[in-house]
């Protein structure tokens, strides 16, 4: 069961992508003390956050097209899921420990403890996630 399966009831008309996508390892980000984790994980590899809003029509269309991006040789990347509604203050201390300013939807990629990429809206769609492993 995936990631979307969990947050969002398990239907492909409740957001999940109508192919199954099993390159992307979902991690649900919901503490904020996961950020000390993700500062620590990305000392030996990237990190990256997708911060989702789940009214958005538009954040919607974008996590559909960004699991289109990963294919088999990014299954190993670490990609952690925000639901920035659910989880407001961790959204608000993301942009603060890694000094961006909010935008939804938003991907971030951490390495070495500092987001060295940022994209939000169509441009996430524009990421070439391979100069990331």
């Amino acid at each position: 069961m995936s990631i979307f399966s969990n947050i969002f009831g398990g239907g492909e008309k409740s957001g999940a992508s109508s192919n199954k996508n099993n390159n992307i390892n979902w991690i649900p980000l919901n503490a904020l003390e996961q950020l000390e984790t993700i500062k620590e994980q990305s000392k030996t590899e990237s990190i990256f956050i997708f911060k989702h809003s789940t009214r958005c029509g538009i954040s919607s269309m974008v996590i559909k097209q960004f699991e289109k991006l990963f294919s088999e040789e990014h299954q190993r990347l670490k990609v952690y899921y925000l639901d920035l509604l659910s989880y407001r203050n961790v959204s608000d201390e993301v942009g603060y420990t890694f000094q961006v300013q909010h935008q939804s939807p938003q991907l971030l990629i951490i390495k070495n403890g500092v987001c060295v990429y940022h994209a939000s809206h169509y441009d996430i769609t524009q990421t070439e996630l391979s100069r990331f492993l």
